[in-house]
């Protein structure tokens, strides 16, 4: 069905595309570079805020890397934990932190741990944009960050 609506594209070229080819297509955004950046700073100055040098990683919605940000002082394996951390928050549009605690708690979803790309650890978000998750940003190198009550 695909290849009708190409076709029917290229004849009605600047024209709307039928109703049926709805059905088909699902409007997206984009996240920009510049807003990776933007984020990757934004991270950045928190992380040096609370004295901690971090890796960031942001990825788009389909969890391909957009920029990664490493501090010279960070281990080497940050990077890719915080790769991990992001397309875990990307692919079930949870954060790490939350989806972590869910899966020890319950015995439906402890598995989620021995997934080869699930890094089931705090630092990674999702970023949503009218109700889509656009992308994810992962955290790493920080060490554990403890809060009072």
């Amino acid at each position: 069905m695909l290849p009708t609506i190409l076709i029917g594209q290229a004849i009605n070229a600047g024209k709307e595309v039928s109703t049926q080819a709805g059905a088909y297509i699902n409007p997206s955004y984009q996240l920009t570079l510049d807003a990776a950046v933007a984020l990757v700073k934004q991270a950045r100055a928190c992380a040096t805020d609370l004295g901690k040098s971090v890796t960031i990683s942001v990825l788009d919605a389909a969890g391909q890397i957009i920029l990664i940000s490493r501090q010279e002082d960070v281990g080497p394996y940050n990077t890719e934990a915080s790769r991990r951390k992001a397309y875990t928050s990307v692919s079930t549009k949870s954060p790490t932190l939350a989806l972590a605690r869910i899966a020890r708690s319950n015995p439906d979803t402890e598995n989620l741990a021995n997934l080869p790309e699930l890094l089931l650890l705090g630092g990674g978000r999702p970023l949503w944009f009218k109700g889509q998750v656009i992308g994810a940003i992962g955290v790493a190198g920080g060490g554990v960050l403890r809060t009072t009550t």
